[in-house]
């Protein structure tokens, strides 16, 4: 396993995952997280959407900088989509944590058939 830069800031996720929280109850006026929530899951949605073509094209035309930059887009985006739903990135990572070191198509054929 990789170990991580001492330098990175593995903490920002769970607290920008607090800020938005915290966003949910802020004038809309003033906050853009509070307008987007005020707005419901589908402008929450067509933003991860816009974010994430974004990221294809930036990643298509192999642009680092890019990438990175429309990446934190996306994630900001499915944080606050989560904030929306009452959830955290402490939910996904419990859920990561779960899935860890088992192989995806185990998992995924362990799923409840919907």
């Amino acid at each position: 396993m990789r170990e991580l830069n001492p330098g990175i800031d593995t903490d920002i996720l769970a607290r920008l995952s607090a800020t938005l929280e915290e966003r949910k109850t802020a004038d809309p006026e003033t906050s853009y997280v509070a307008r987007l929530l005020a707005k419901g899951p589908d402008a929450i949605l067509k933003k991860i959407g816009e974010e994430s073509v974004e990221l294809i094209m930036a990643s298509k035309d192999g642009k680092p900088a890019e990438i990175i930059y429309e990446a934190a887009d996306v994630l900001f985006h499915l944080l606050a989509l989560l904030a929306f739903h009452g959830l955290s990135i402490e939910d996904v990572r419990r859920e990561l944590t779960r899935r860890e070191g088992v192989s995806g198509i185990t998992e995924k054929a362990s799923r409840p058939q919907s």
